[in-house]
């Protein structure tokens, strides 16, 4: 919190020896300092949007975009877009990328001591913030917040609990484009990969699917809208179909994001974006 001259005025007064003076009385405001925070970038409408709505906050500053990627691929993460799209998206943002590789499903042992020492490195910057675009996976956060507070950080979640087909309408009606990269073919087929959303795609999700795939139904990259200065171009490529194996460890011992056991024997439909 920082001191702030306001305005000043002046007060006459008359001195000992019978002469008008002046002095000068300055009126302050409390100015509150920012805090650093970093931002958990996946490429997709619920960051794009979160951020949206963190930037406008004058309790934060963003310090950097926080991506991990795969190691062995150089894409991200579960949504599988080239590392090239990822750089272009932090350009026409404005703000540096930290990019945080991951092996081929890694254990949660490695993928925490990854997230560890990373979070360690930002902190050294005077960053103690961390911001997240989750929506209503109360596990999910709570396993966040557990994480962070190991190293004396605060999650901070911009859209937190706001119903998703709100959260969808107001990403639409803001000039947000994306369109979905992967899909879980335990909940959408083919058809669905590759798509723009607007209004015609979420008429036609499945009554079981959330509209804003927070469930892990599907994921998408962001490519316009108020938070980029221009937008990113790309050419649709190839459709692939992945299935992944499931660990020979436990489980609860990788870091694979499910505990459920019939969740590899679904695969996933991916949309390839090819940098232009």
């Amino acid at each position: 919190m920082n001191l702030k001259a306001k305005s000043q005025s002046y007060k006459p007064f008359i001195n000992k020896q019978n002469e008008i003076c002046k002095f000068t009385v300055l009126k302050y405001q409390i100015v509150s300092v920012p805090q650093k925070a970093l931002f958990n970038w996946s490429s997709g409408k619920d960051s794009a949007l979160a951020l949206y709505k963190i930037l406008q906050n004058p309790d934060f500053k963003i310090e950097c975009l926080l991506t991990s990627v795969n190691q062995q691929y150089q894409r991200i993460s579960m949504h599988g877009v080239r590392i090239e799209l990822l750089k272009a998206q932090a350009e026409s943002i404005g703000i540096p990328l930290k990019i945080m590789e991951i092996p081929e499903m890694p254990t949660m042992e490695v993928y925490e001591n990854v997230m560890t020492k990373t979070l360690l490195e930002i902190k050294n910057k005077g960053i103690t913030h961390s911001i997240f675009g989750d929506i209503f996976l109360e596990d999910l956060r709570q396993y966040r917040e557990k994480q962070l507070e190991k190293i004396d950080f605060k999650g901070v979640f911009p859209i937190w609990k706001i119903p998703t087909k709100d959260l969808i309408q107001e990403f639409i009606s803001m000039g947000f484009k994306t369109i979905v990269v992967c899909v879980n073919e335990k909940f959408l087929d083919k058809s669905f990969v590759g798509r723009i959303i607007d209004q015609d795609f979420i008429n036609d999700l499945p009554e079981n699917v959330d509209v804003c795939g927070e469930n892990g139904e599907f994921h998408t990259f962001a490519f316009d809208g108020p938070i980029f200065s221009k937008p990113i171009d790309f050419e649709i490529g190839e459709i692939v179909y992945r299935k992944y194996e499931k660990p020979k460890t436990d489980l609860s011992n990788s870091a694979c994001d499910t505990n459920d056991e019939t969740a590899f024997d679904f695969g996933f439909w991916y949309c390839d974006l090819i940098p232009k």
